[in-house]
C-alpha cells in the first residue's frame, strides 16, 4: 500500500523554509486554537500585537505575541482538518517556534462525558493520511508524556481534572459510522477529532515539543448522535475558560522546554 512506503528523507523537494522565512525574536512557544470566536475573544481581550501571517488558499491566519507573566506565547487560529494543521505547525516551526500546543473541540465517544469537558489525549489511532508521510506506517501513535504531564499539572492548578486516555483521529467526518465507533472504542479510544495523531507525527519527526488539549463537543456514545455544542456553539463562556488554560499551559512549555 502506498501509506506504508514511508521515505525517511528529510529534505523533500518543497521544504517549510522554501516559503517561510525565520522572523527575528519568535516566541518559541505557540498555542494554537481551532476556534474563530476564541481567537476573536482573544483579540478582543488581551488586544495582542500582530507579528506575522501564515495563509493558504482559503484564509490568511494572523499570528499573534502575548506577553503572560513575562513569557512571550505566540497564538493563533489554527486550521480544521490534519493537512491543514500539519501545514501550519511545519509553516510556524520554519519561523522559529519549537513548542506546540493545539486547543480545539471532539466528538466524545463515551457517553457520561459532559459537554466542553476538558481531554488529554495520551496516544492516537492513526486513522488519517497525513501522518504516514512523517513516520513508519502503525496504527496508532502516543504522544510526548512529559509535554501531556506538564499540561495536566497546569490544568488541575484551574480546580479542573481533565480526562486523560486515546483519541481516534479521522479524516472522514461522515464516514464515522457505528461499526467504526464500536471498534474504536473497543481499542480504547474515548474521543475522535482530526488532527491530533497527524500533528504528533510531525512533532516526532522534527524534533518539537507537542501536546493537544480538547473539549468535549459532540457525543458519538449513546444510542442516538447528540450534537451538542458542535452546532449549538453560543455558550462562548464556557468554551472561553479554555483561553486563559491554554495560555498557562503555553508559559509552562515555555519555561520548561527550552
Amino acid at each position: 500500500m502506498l501509506l506504508s512506503e514511508f521515505d525517511k528523507d528529510i529534505n523533500a523537494v518543497i521544504n517549510p523554509e522554501a516559503l517561510v522565512k525565520r522572523s527575528q525574536d519568535f516566541p518559541k512557544t505557540c498555542v494554537a486554537y481551532f476556534s474563530k470566536k476564541i481567537i476573536e475573544e482573544i483579540v478582543e481581550v488581551y488586544h495582542p500585537q500582530e507579528i506575522e501571517k501564515l495563509a493558504n488558499a482559503v484564509k490568511v491566519f494572523p499570528i499573534y505575541r502575548i506577553n503572560v507573566k513575562g513569557e512571550d506565547i505566540a497564538v493563533m487560529q489554527a486550521p480544521v482538518g490534519a493537512p491543514a494543521s500539519v501545514m501550519i505547525m511545519e509553516e510556524l516551526g520554519a519561523l522559529g517556534a519549537k513548542n506546540f500546543i493545539f486547543i480545539g473541540s471532539c466528538g466524545c465517544l463515551i457517553e457520561a462525558m459532559e459537554n466542553y469537558s476538558i481531554i488529554l489525549p495520551t496516544s492516537a489511532i492513526r486513522d488519517e493520511g497525513t501522518s504516514y508521510h512523517y513516520l513508519p506506517a502503525e496504527d496508532e501513535i502516543e504522544l510526548d508524556k512529559e509535554c501531556v504531564d506538564a499540561l495536566e499539572e497546569v490544568i488541575k492548578s484551574f480546580k479542573i481534572k481533565p480526562a486523560k486516555g486515546k483519541t481516534w483521529t479521522t479524516d472522514a467526518f461522515y464516514r464515522e459510522t457505528k461499526g467504526k465507533v464500536e471498534d474504536r472504542k473497543s481499542r480504547g479510544a474515548i474521543t475522535v477529532e482530526m488532527e491530533c495523531s497527524a500533528l504528533t507525527a510531525v512533532a516526532k519527526f522534527r524534533g518539537f515539543k507537542f501536546a493537544q488539549i480538547l473539549y468535549g463537543a459532540d457525543n458519538l456514545g449513546g444510542e442516538e448522535y447528540d450534537a451538542r455544542s458542535l452546532i449549538d456553539n453560543d455558550d462562548l463562556s464556557s468554551a472561553s475558560r479554555i483561553i486563559p488554560i491554554g495560555l498557562a499551559c503555553a508559559c509552562e512549555f515555555n519555561r520548561k522546554f527550552k
